[in-house]
């Protein structure tokens, strides 16, 4: 067994990655403090195909050098834009027919992999705080809430993870099943 080599992998360029067809997922961060989060959400974001990134509240924006580091060039591959707060970005999601998902543990909320999606649905898939999580406004303007089953002594998992493991999840039921 060998890796295989950068050319062996044949990944698009960044003009042809903009112009591919992508997965109906709209990733936001609200209010994510960690420049690495947000830098870990573009590069997880390019490798699953994601429409785009919303960036809210304190959320970092690049260009910004803790970003890019994680990013790893990410941040020109993935559409992203930028809103003041997270309940006006998530209102003009709705009018763009998204349903609303928040990743968080709440009442009522589904575990993630009991959670079926529809091929025919586009997904807003809102992610928040290190510390608070989704923020209180926004909960009640949602469709649905999802969350991870844990069984350790944390009560929550790193954002970026978090995005990780709910992105495939979504991804899987999208292009492999």
């Amino acid at each position: 067994m060998r890796k295989l080599s950068m050319e062996e992998l044949n990944r698009d360029d960044i003009d042809s990655f903009k112009n591919k067809e992508k997965i109906p997922i709209v990733v936001v961060l609200d209010n994510v403090r960690s420049m690495h989060n947000v830098g870990s959400t573009f590069r997880t974001a390019d490798g699953f195909a994601v429409e785009r990134i919303i960036l809210s509240g304190i959320t970092g924006m690049p260009p910004h050098r803790e970003i890019e580091k994680t990013a790893l060039g990410a941040t020109q591959s993935v559409d992203w834009e930028y809103y003041p707060d997270t309940t006006t970005a998530i209102r003009q999601l709705k009018k763009e027919g998204y349903t609303l998902l928040a990743v968080e543990q709440a009442s009522g909320s589904i575990a993630l992999q009991s959670f079926e999606t529809n091929p025919q649905t586009k997904y807003a898939l809102i992610f928040g705080n290190e510390v608070h999580g989704v923020s209180d406004e926004v909960m009640p303007a949602i469709d649905g809430c999802i969350e991870i089953p844990q069984f350790g002594t944390k009560h929550s998992l790193n954002v970026s993870v978090t995005i990780g493991i709910v992105l495939w999840q979504f991804v899987q039921k999208f292009k492999f099943l």
